[in-house]
């Protein structure tokens, strides 16, 4: 089929060999091992059920009350075995995807977290939308499918093999006369059976054609459909003082008109090929008893010949129409790979970019020392050229300008956040760094959690954390520590700067960088704060981004930025 590429099977297959060459691939193997030994185990039952129905409806015919009742308990064991084979087999399977799916999950996450590829990703990459729904949808699709897919193709496979022999040895042989010569035709239910298929696999082919990238795109609407959602909560109190809920209802309908229409086309296209399919599998019913009816008429064959001719022509003819049949999953799950291969080949093509021409260096010295450095931003406009900086352990600095001119940018270079920048930036060893955004990040979790974040390599005692609150003044919510709520919505911006210098007295870091981190506070707060990291932290190296004019008491350098390239260094 043409929608299943070579380019997309290599590409698949990149998908599926990681797994398999894993440290998990021996259990993963011998579980897929008893699982393919359970689907030959059920084509197998399905041969004798087939045989079965000879047996039977000749004991039907002709009135063998003792055959009819013996062939009654065969059924009985043969049902049984199917139902237990029918079961595990669908266990089994569920377990495998799980594991699977646990484990791409687990290397998924890595590889989007390591070297901060989440945010490298949307600063240099457009194209990858909504990786977090990659992550947690796409994957369970492509474990889903491809188990469910690549074991039903070999099932059809096995049933073909098994089911063919026997069409043809039932078949007999077809003499068509043609004029005074006679074509004599062996095995002739099997040929009606391939061309019945090929015919339906083609046709199939155009009708779903479609489908393939129609999915992709309804993947994409949904999950954008979503984010917008989540944004809306995650934004209310913004949103509900701008008095923009008209505006958010419209772009949520525009966003879910996008899912509407791409669904409605999708099922029409569903549509079509649910017409033909319906049709070519009731045809199919009908279609191997008229064809093998003229021998039975003949009495060539018995009823039960006649049966089990139909039921083999079934089975054989739904082996070769696995296509026809599973076409609409088939392309879904063409556009599941092909959003998990652009998402994989956008996070390759974003590591081997070069995160700018600065090199980000470890020195001996306890000084933290920026040569030539220049700045620019995604469209190539500079925005500080030619830095030459100085930052002595213990000293204190302050980064000042109008918005926009780079301060913050300039933070996230120092950070090694930033790709446009070139120079030279030479970090202390062996020193410790905590940054502070202008809005703190509050993880989802226990408040404890939230005050702790990211983490210690020591135990934090519940009474330096109470001090450490207290003296930031948020004392009032000591006696929620323990408590899992969504801190982001119910402190206040305030409250939340306030909850990141709660971290700088736990974690105590070396070096601290401040990007407007006391923006949200009142004077007299921010003088206080500042006033305890200085008694405090007295050995701590202060860089601090901001506006205020009262920062500059705090401070005994100022580098002051204008946005065009241009910068001065003052000591105050």
């Amino acid at each position: 089929m043409a929608v299943l590429d070579r380019k997309f099977l290599q590409a698949t297959w990149s998908l599926i060999r990681e797994y398999w060459h894993s440290e998990e691939k021996w259990p993963a193997r011998g579980l897929l091992a008893v699982i393919v030994t359970l689907n030959l185990t059920y084509v197998y039952i399905l041969v004798l059920i087939n045989k079965w129905f000879n047996r039977f409806y000749n004991a039907l015919q002709n009135f063998d009350k003792e055959e009819v009742f013996s062939a009654l308990g065969e059924f009985c064991l043969l049902a049984a075995c199917y139902i237990i084979v029918a079961v595990y087999q669908l266990y089994l399977q569920q377990m495998l995807e799980i594991k699977w799916r646990r484990w791409m999950t687990h290397k998924y996450l890595n590889n989007w977290l390591t070297d901060r590829m989440f945010y490298r990703l949307q600063l240099t990459d457009s194209y990858t939308d909504n990786p977090d729904q990659r992550i947690s949808e796409d994957l369970r699709l492509f474990t889903n499918y491809t188990l469910a897919l690549s074991l039903g193709l070999l099932k059809a496979f096995v049933t073909l093999v098994s089911f063919i022999a026997i069409l043809w040895q039932l078949s007999g042989i077809l003499v068509i006369p043609l004029g005074s010569q006679q074509l004599v035709v062996s095995g002739y239910m099997v040929w009606v059976a391939i061309i019945y298929s090929v015919i339906g696999t083609w046709l199939a082919h155009k009708i779903g054609k479609p489908l393939a990238r129609l999915n992709f795109d309804q993947q994409r609407y949904e999950a954008d459909f979503r984010f917008s959602l989540v944004r809306l909560r995650e934004n209310s109190e913004s949103i509900a003082f701008y008095g923009g809920e008209a505006r958010e209802e419209r772009s949520f309908i525009a966003r879910f008109g996008k899912v509407f229409n791409n669904y409605w086309q999708i099922m029409q296209r569903r549509k079509q090929l649910t017409w033909f399919a319906s049709g070519y599998g009731q045809i199919a019913i009908i279609f191997p008893l008229v064809v093998a009816m003229p021998r039975y008429f003949a009495k060539e064959i018995q009823l039960g010949g006649l049966l089990q001719i139909a039921k083999a022509f079934d089975s054989v003819q739904e082996s070769l129409s696995y296509f026809v049949s599973s076409y609409a999953s088939i392309a879904e799950w063409k556009a599941v790979v092909d959003r998990l291969t652009g998402f994989i080949s956008s996070m390759q093509q974003v590591s081997t970019l070069p995160q700018g021409n600065s090199v980000i260096e470890v020195g001996p010295e306890a000084a933290l020392v920026v040569s030539d450095l220049s700045i620019d931003l995604p469209d190539g406009q500079r925005i500080l050229s030619g830095l030459n900086l100085t930052i002595q352990a213990g000293e204190s600095l302050l980064v000042a300008g109008p918005s926009g001119s780079g301060k913050s940018t300039l933070l996230r270079t120092l950070s090694g956040l930033w790709p446009y920048a070139q120079g030279r930036i030479t970090i202390p060893a062996g020193h410790t760094f905590l940054f502070l955004p202008q809005r703190s990040y509050l993880p989802l979790g226990t408040l404890r959690d939230t005050l702790l974040y990211p983490g210690l390599n020591r135990p934090v005692a519940d009474e330096e954390i109470i001090a450490a609150m207290s003296i930031c003044k948020l004392e009032g919510l000591k006696s929620y520590l323990d408590k899992t709520e969504d801190w982001s919505h119910i402190l206040s911006l305030g409250e939340q700067q306030r909850i990141a210098f709660v971290r700088v007295f736990i974690h105590q870091p070396d070096w601290l960088f401040m990007d407007e981190a006391t923006s949200a506070l009142d004077e007299a707060t921010e003088r206080q704060l500042y006033g305890l990291v200085q008694e405090r932290l007295a050995g701590t190296t202060l860089v601090s981004v901001g506006h205020r004019n009262t920062l500059n008491s705090y401070h005994k350098k100022k580098l002051s930025l204008d946005g065009r390239g241009h910068w001065n260094l003052l000591v105050m």
